[in-house]
């Protein structure tokens, strides 16, 4: 199970709204195949573990280990449950059961009533924390929201308060950090940022610093407008706007603006729910993050610390829950779940 989660891994920021899913096949304490899902829209972990196998006739006497429950409906592959009864594999091994209601257990009771053996729930904690993505999309019914941001060894995040884009930056973190970033975005479906922020910083959002797919930019337009010369308008990468005031769409930029209800952060994240977001990191303002703060909208907060002082400026968000610390060169990187289970 070790060995799927670690195979599963390998698919993060590619399966975009589908889980991350390993599978390995054992014959006589040895492993004949395996296999993961690899990118969204491609074969499932167990169709590709099942295809490695070299003498399918060892499938017959074989274990087939995958820390989700096996797809047993037909969405842009068909079902895997039918794929392992025509196999003949005779035990398969799962971590943790599907969320997704189209499975919920299903697809256990598929292979049980074909007569296959099913042992679950084997290393069930780590399955659920690799998949918390997913299973956060699932059972709130919302994205799974990462708060990022950096601030000085005097707790703030810019000496800069109000709007100008021919303020300087401050800048916080090394180099080492801002590659990391890049690959976080990589790994998530959507990236978000307040009016404030894609004013002042008139940010790119993108993965220049790392391979990989650029994230679905997402800003909200509150007061202030978001002029055209940003890159966010004028970029070629797809972008949403949630706003007050209507406004007609361009080739890559989507306004949202709400009929007869106030534009909230549940708003977004309800629409974001149904174009199957699964992913958000939210990278500033302190405005825009101490309001999925306020609203208990987070699940993780990833909080880099420079080691210089600013002495003044934008005070930087303060979450009173232990984390884990790790070292960054220079800069000390703070990681927090809220109370993921």
């Amino acid at each position: 199970m070790s060995r799927c989660l670690e195979l599963a891994l390998k698919g993060l920021g590619k399966t975009k709204s589908n889980p991350l899913v390993g599978a390995v096949i054992v014959y006589k304490d040895l492993i004949i195949g395996e296999g993961y899902h690899r990118e969204l829209g491609g074969s499932h972990a167990e169709v590709n573990a099942i295809n490695s196998v070299t003498d399918h006739s060892l499938l017959k006497k074989a274990t087939l280990y995958v820390n989700l429950e096996p797809c047993c409906h037909f969405g842009k592959t068909p079902p895997c449950t039918q794929l392992i009864k025509q196999s003949g594999i005779p035990l398969v091994v799962i971590g943790t059961r599907d969320p997704n209601p189209q499975v919920a257990g299903k697809g256990i009771n598929f292979l049980k009533q074909n007569g296959i053996q099913v042992i679950t729930k084997i290393l069930e904690e780590e399955c659920r924390f690799l998949n918390r993505r997913f299973f956060t999309f699932q059972e709130k019914d919302r994205p799974y929201i990462i708060l990022k941001w950096a601030q000085s060894a005097d707790g703030f995040m810019d000496t800069r308060i109000f709007p100008g884009k021919n303020k300087k930056r401050s800048v916080i973190t090394g180099k080492r950090s801002q590659i990391l970033v890049h690959k976080w975005r990589s790994e998530e479906m959507g990236i978000m940022i307040g009016t404030i922020t894609a004013i002042m910083d008139d940010p790119y959002l993108n993965v220049r610093y790392w391979k990989g797919d650029d994230p679905l930019r997402i800003s909200v337009e509150r007061n202030k407008t978001i002029t055209k010369d940003l890159h966010l308008i004028r970029d070629k990468i797809k972008t949403i706007i949630y706003t007050e005031i209507p406004k007609d769409n361009s080739t890559y930029v989507e306004y949202i603006c709400p009929e007869n209800k106030p534009l909230s952060l549940q708003f977004i994240m309800k629409d974001l729910r149904e174009r199957e977001v699964l992913s958000l990191i939210i990278e500033g303002g302190a405005t825009l993050l101490n309001s999925f703060l306020e609203d208990n909208i987070w699940d993780e907060a990833r909080i880099f610390t420079g080691n210089d002082l600013l002495y003044h400026g934008l005070r930087a968000p303060v979450i009173n829950i232990p984390g884990r610390k790790y070292q960054v060169q220079e800069d000390t990187l703070n990681v927090i779940f809220n109370n993921f289970q």
